[in-house]
């Protein structure tokens, strides 16, 4: 299959809520596109999710925090936080998921806002990330597996002295004693997939 004529097909370049300085395609119909993905999962890659939202505000609003280093954002999605960072001055993004859509959809995004991330399309939740300063995760508590597996990588990055950094619209998944809070804001989001207008989003590190 070709992904990237699948993305393009079901897309539209749209600013993203809270951060109109950024172009994003996204579905015009979550349940439509949902359906012809013919998976479980909801399409990741095709809308800014609130958790993604409140990171890329927040790296731009405080570029020192990736500027000149090398930056992972891990289930990347639509590639939006890796492209904040690519445009908060981060010397090299990689956009990672297990998705090739999510591949397809970042490397869009990037051109569609004058700059270049790298999609890297695997599993990387069993290694060390040792290549990497920053690490940028927006969104990943949303059920139990994935945050049984995604917690422990991210504590081993910041124990290794990465700088990591979450971005979470009060998911039930995640475990409050082990971040610090840095930062709020109130995301607005597709009704569809949030039942809801605005999510408040923190922005949070580990303790």
């Amino acid at each position: 299959m070709d992904h990237t004529a699948f993305v393009l097909a079901n897309t539209r370049p749209h600013p993203v809520p809270l951060i109109p300085e950024i172009l994003l395609r996204t579905a015009p119909d979550v349940i439509t596109l949902w359906e012809a993905t013919n998976t479980t999962d909801p399409p990741f890659w095709a809308f800014p999710w609130a958790g993604g939202q409140a990171l890329a505000r927040h790296l731009l609003d405080h570029p020192h925090l990736v500027a000149g280093r090398r930056v992972l954002d891990l289930a990347s999605g639509s590639g939006l936080v890796a492209i904040a960072a690519r445009l908060a001055g981060a010397d090299h993004t990689t956009a990672n998921d297990i998705d090739p859509r999510s591949a397809a959809a970042a490397t869009l995004n990037a051109a569609l806002n004058d700059t270049v991330v790298h999609p890297l399309t695997a599993d990387l939740l069993h290694e060390d990330a040792t290549d990497f300063d920053v690490i940028l995760a927006g969104d990943v508590f949303y059920d139990r597996t994935m945050a049984s597996r995604v917690l422990p990588f991210l504590r081993t990055a910041a124990t290794r002295g990465a700088t990591v950094l979450v971005g979470d619209p009060q998911r039930a998944h995640l475990p409050h004693s082990e971040f610090t809070v840095l930062a709020g804001y109130d995301v607005p989001v597709h009704t569809a997939l949030e039942s809801a207008e605005i999510k408040h989003t923190t922005v949070l590190t580990p303790k």
